[in-house]
């Protein structure tokens, strides 16, 4: 699985930055101070308004919440959306919660978690490689709530959340899949995990569900976010034949690179639509506000358990991006179709037959492969041209 992995590197900046942050934690009160944190809900995550406090309950009292994130949240990608719905939750709630960026995937993240887990009640991880030492900082400190995105270990007061999604590159598949004028499409891939793995897996499914003979060229960057790397990657893709790509980081170089060759083009995890919108395809993106405040509240009403919680396009956690200007109607009405299949039920993305690229039957006709084989995959469907790495 996951998430994020690149290796960010503390700068002397950042460390000064940080120690203000943490230094404004203060002790363990429930103020839940934050100069960071922005007043304005994110435009993205509609949902229900907090029940009135006309309440003749007491207020429940109002946890200290901190959230850890792998990068910046800029503009657009991952971290974006996770602080997008870190707003939204602030805003239903009244909560004002501290964050601390450009956390890498190393010691240091135990050594942040750990001086977090001193001042806040409820903790939230945001990458795959933040698993283990949530885990460790849990165990020393069993009154905080912690909660990890992506991950599958837990604890008695450690929880994972994620999302199902691989059914919006499923539906990013099918534009791509209508939209090839030559049926070669093209995968930039971020780090050969699970996680990858099944997106790349269900992009070209669905490609392979409106076109047949479409195939699907892989190259994998090991890279969250790095432009000038993407770029290339999807550069060489462009060069193998490729007219339609879609991308696993953060960054806009893959659309970028193709709208400089006239190609269309998706990302991952955020609308990206305005750095190409002549080239835009559509890509999966993340809603986690309605997630975040559902979590918190269970904290504060004591409702809340270990769960494993994984959203899909049914409680609205996953979705696609508007689609590009240049999407044809037709095009935009097969996916919306499949959308709703999905929602209801009625589809499921990883339904059998399913063959690797090796010819080996993974999924056999009528099996549905269950959320934890997902999860596990290791295996490359038929019409890619690629292998995962060692």
């Amino acid at each position: 699985m996951k998430k994020r992995g690149q290796a960010f590197t503390f700068s002397f900046v950042f460390m000064f930055l940080l120690a203000v942050v943490l230094a404004g934690c203060g002790g363990n009160n429930n103020s839940g101070t934050n100069a960071k944190a922005s007043e304005a809900p994110a435009a993205s995550n509609a949902g229900t308004a907090t029940e009135a406090a006309a309440s003749t309950e007491p207020a429940a009292k109002k946890p200290t919440v901190a959230f850890v994130y792998i990068g910046p949240p800029g503009d657009g990608g991952y971290t974006y959306q996770h602080d997008q719905g870190r707003q939204y939750m602030e805003k239903e709630l009244g909560i004002k919660a501290d964050t601390v960026e450009n956390v890498p995937e190393s010691a240091d993240a135990e050594r942040i978690i750990t001086e977090l887990a001193q001042s806040h009640d409820i903790v939230f991880t945001t990458s795959f490689g933040y698993m283990d030492y949530t885990l460790n900082v849990a165990n020393k400190f069993p009154n905080v709530k912690f909660m990890h995105a992506s991950g599958y270990k837990t604890a008695p007061n450690m929880g994972t959340y994620f999302g199902k999604n691989y059914q919006g590159s499923y539906l990013a598949g099918i534009a791509a899949g209508k939209m090839t004028k030559n049926n070669q499409l093209g995968y930039v891939g971020a780090f050969p995990i699970s996680e990858v793995i099944y997106n790349l897996n269900a992009f070209t499914l669905g490609a392979q569900s409106v076109n047949p003979d479409v195939k699907v060229s892989v190259v994998w960057t090991n890279t969250w976010y790095d432009p000038a790397t993407e770029r290339q990657a999807a550069i060489s893709l462009l060069d193998k034949g490729a007219d339609v790509l879609l991308a696993y980081q953060d960054s806009p170089a893959t659309l970028q690179a193709a709208a400089e060759r006239g190609a269309f083009a998706g990302g991952n995890d955020s609308d990206m639509g305005k750095y190409a919108p002549d080239n835009y395809l559509t890509n999966p993106v993340w809603n986690w506000g309605p997630y975040y405040v559902k979590a918190v509240k269970s904290v504060m009403d004591g409702t809340w358990t270990n769960e494993q919680y994984s959203g899909d396009m049914a409680d609205g956690m996953i979705d696609i991006a508007p689609f590009g200007k240049k999407v044809p109607d037709d095009v935009k009405k097969l996916v919306e179709d499949a959308k709703a299949k999905i929602i209801s039920g009625e589809l499921n993305v990883f339904t059998g037959p399913i063959s690797d690229n090796q010819g080996k039957v993974q999924v056999q006709e009528g099996q549905k492969l269950t959320l934890e084989e997902v999860l596990a995959m290791n295996w490359l469907a038929k019409g890619i041209e690629g292998t995962i790495p060692k």
